[in-house]
Order: structure tokens, then C-alpha cells, then sequence
């Protein structure tokens, strides 16, 4: 087998035992850590923006499982490294498996029994592209959410009182992780705000 493939996934296996990274998937449940490789794989096939690493992290935590959004994301861009980098070398399950064996992995066996029930129901769908490494550094957007609020008053201000909006922005950065930007307009910047996405969408009707 090339050198290159087994380079690379030895590069995803270290960046998953830096920070003990391995250690935290050796916690994460079997079925938890088959839908992050699933949502991984959608998100190589651009089926889905991202993944969803708070949500994840958050349905872990209420089983009790103490983990960070930051070390779920860790594992998740190793992961999406390594089956990536196979996709791209056209390695077949066993050639993972054996590449990541000969790596030193110290991955739990219910995490490499998952990846390589993925990828062997998976890998023939997987398509990424050899300039993956040149693609644009730019976020997707997913998802908007907007509230109308009215700031009371207080002892030193008794007309304080004024309407503001608050937006939520979903974005999904380049490696796939799903984060929200929450931000507070007034009214005449929100108003300013939906200016310019009507200007946006004027243009787009003369494409």
C-alpha cells in the first residue's frame, strides 16, 4: 500500500490522541458515534451544511456524559480527515482498518467496528475533490431565527424603554462544524439590515 494514505491517517489517529481525544470517544455510545459518522459523511457528500456538534453535545450531556462541544468537534474534523482521506486514496474497509491499525490507533473497538460498518455501506458514495485543500475558507449558512425585545427601564433611566431585535445566525464553517452567531440590532439598523437583503434579492432577479 502507498505511503501516502497511511501518513495521512496517521495524522487523523494523532490528532484524536492529542488532548486524549480517543479517551472521550471511548465514552461516547455506540449509536452516538455511528450518527456523528453518518452527519460526517453527509456533510463529504454536501448533503447536509454541517454537523451539528452542540446538539450532539448537548443529548450527550444529558446522559451524563462529560464532554465539550470543543472536544466533540476535535473528533469530529479527525474523523471527517480520515474518511476524506480515504475516499481520496479509494481505500477499501479492510485497507482502512488495516492503515488504521498500523497507525497506532487507540481508538476503542466499538469506535473502529462503527467506522468500518460506515464505511463499508458508505465509502462507493463518497466523492471529494482533489482540490479539497484549495476550497474557499468561507462559512454556509444554514439557518436565521429573529426575536423583537424591549429594553425596560432602570433607576437612572426611566425612558429606556425601546424596542431592538435579536438575530441568531447558523453557520456551518469549512470544516463542517454547525456554530450560532447571536447578534442585537435597533430598529434602524434591522430596518437597514432588511435593505440590503431586498437589494441582494433585486440583483438576483436579473441573474
Amino acid at each position: 500500500m502507498a505511503a501516502g494514505p497511511a501518513v495521512l491517517l496517521a495524522r487523523a489517529v494523532e490528532a484524536l490522541d492529542v488532548g486524549g481525544a480517543a479517551d472521550k470517544i471511548s465514552l461516547i455510545p455506540q449509536d452516538f458515534f455511528a450518527e456523528l459518522c453518518e452527519q460526517i459523511i453527509q456533510h463529504l457528500n454536501h448533503k447536509i451544511p454541517g454537523v451539528n456538534t452542540v446538539e450532539l453535545c448537548r443529548r450527550l450531556q444529558t446522559f451524563g456524559i462529560e464532554i465539550s462541544v470543543g472536544e466533540l468537534a476535535k473528533i469530529t474534523s479527525a474523523v471527517s480527515f480520515l474518511f476524506s482521506t480515504a475516499a481520496r486514496n479509494n481505500l477499501s474497509t479492510e485497507d482502512l482498518v488495516t492503515t488504521l491499525g498500523s497507525a497506532g490507533s487507540t481508538l476503542p473497538k466499538h469506535a473502529v467496528q462503527v467506522i468500518r460498518h460506515v464505511w463499508n455501506e458508505q465509502s462507493k458514495s463518497v466523492s471529494v475533490s482533489e482540490d479539497v485543500g484549495n476550497m474557499a475558507t468561507v462559512g454556509q449558512f444554514v439557518d436565521i431565527k429573529w426575536k423583537l425585545g424591549v429594553a425596560m427601564s432602570s433607576d437612572t433611566c426611566r425612558s429606556l424603554k425601546y424596542p431592538y431585535v435579536t438575530v441568531t445566525l447558523k453557520v456551518a464553517d469549512p470544516s463542517g462544524q454547525i456554530t450560532d452567531k447571536t447578534f442585537e440590532m435597533t430598529i434602524p439598523q434591522f430596518k437597514n439590515f432588511v435593505r440590503q437583503f431586498k437589494e441582494m434579492a433585486a440583483v438576483l432577479e436579473t441573474v
